[in-house]
């Protein structure tokens, strides 16, 4: 399985993808459930963090992401 962090890169970057395509799933310790995020909802990624663009900056770390979809499969998934 390849790093999340290199998979998000991929979507960034790689033309052939189309960001708006992907949706994050990540553990919320504090609401103890899992949490969807569209991958434009990031704002950028600083080392093993993601931080997510809303009303404020909020940081997420990368092991918290639980799996990512592309139009509704599952493309990567964290056991």
């Amino acid at each position: 399985m390849i790093p999340i962090q290199n998979l998000l890169n991929k979507i960034k970057w790689d033309k052939r993808e189309n960001p708006s395509d992907y949706t994050l799933f990540y553990f919320d310790r504090i609401l103890n459930k899992l949490i969807s995020i569209p991958y434009n909802n990031i704002k950028r990624l600083e080392g093993s963090f993601m931080v997510l663009d809303n009303e404020e900056e909020t940081n997420i770390p990368l092991h918290r992401v639980r799996k990512v979809i592309k139009n509704d499969k599952i493309v990567w998934e964290r056991k």
